[in-house]
């Protein structure tokens, strides 16, 4: 089921993705407060000695340091960056733009992680059928995000959006999956006023998923 209208899935910068992302770079995107929230989310949800996709990942996956799983999958546009991440033990190089499917079997890994990316998919909808795919029945997909975001290569209907509205966005991608099905839902907006000097720090957003059908 579509959610996005055609013009909704535009980019400001409609250059081939491989050339924006072709030069590695090295920093998170996101501040210490956001990766901490992010993988004391992991900890809750993730079990040890299970199979992981990371989708959309870099040269840190801000998985829990104590956890040892099965297999951590990688999947990136920059191959200089997943071969520096020392939690993937295989990872590969694909743009889900140009080609959404993924290269596994069914029912291939038991959880699915997207950290601070899903705002660069122009075609939603069909990454996340086949992230329902590739899970184990009862399979989770975590999608985190925050704030911020290359703006030039974020679709328009995140542009375009309120944080509250990118919320109700990615919850609205796993509903237009049949077999998925919404288990949380984070939203922790940046503190305002006073309070923003004394907490300070990134927005927390986060849609957990399970796969539901056998």
């Amino acid at each position: 089921m579509a959610v996005l209208e055609d013009w909704q899935r535009s980019k400001l910068d409609p250059s081939d993705d491989a050339l924006f992302y072709d030069y590695p770079r090295f920093v998170t995107h996101v501040d210490a407060g956001f990766i901490g929230q992010l993988t004391d989310l992991y900890r809750r949800y993730l079990q040890p000695q299970t199979r992981i996709l990371d989708l959309m990942s870099s040269w840190v996956s801000h998985l829990p340091p104590e956890m040892d799983f099965a297999h951590v999958e990688g999947h990136g546009m920059n191959a200089q960056e997943l071969a520096a991440n020392p939690r993937l033990d295989h990872f590969f190089v694909q743009n889900l733009n140009q080609n959404p499917l993924l290269p596994f079997p069914d029912c291939t890994f038991d959880a699915a992680l997207n950290a601070v990316s899903v705002q660069y998919l122009q075609q939603p909808e069909q990454v996340f059928a086949e992230v329902h795919r590739i899970l184990k029945p009862q399979g989770l997909f975590i999608v985190s995000f925050s704030n911020r975001m290359f703006f030039q290569k974020a679709i328009q209907a995140w542009r375009d959006g309120s944080e509250a509205e990118r919320v109700e966005l990615v919850k609205r991608y796993f509903e237009s999956v049949p077999g998925f099905e919404i288990v949380e839902v984070i939203q922790r907006p940046a503190p305002l006023g006073w309070l923003a000097l004394l907490a300070g720090g990134d927005p927390f957003y986060a849609v957990v998923g399970r796969r539901t059908e056998a």
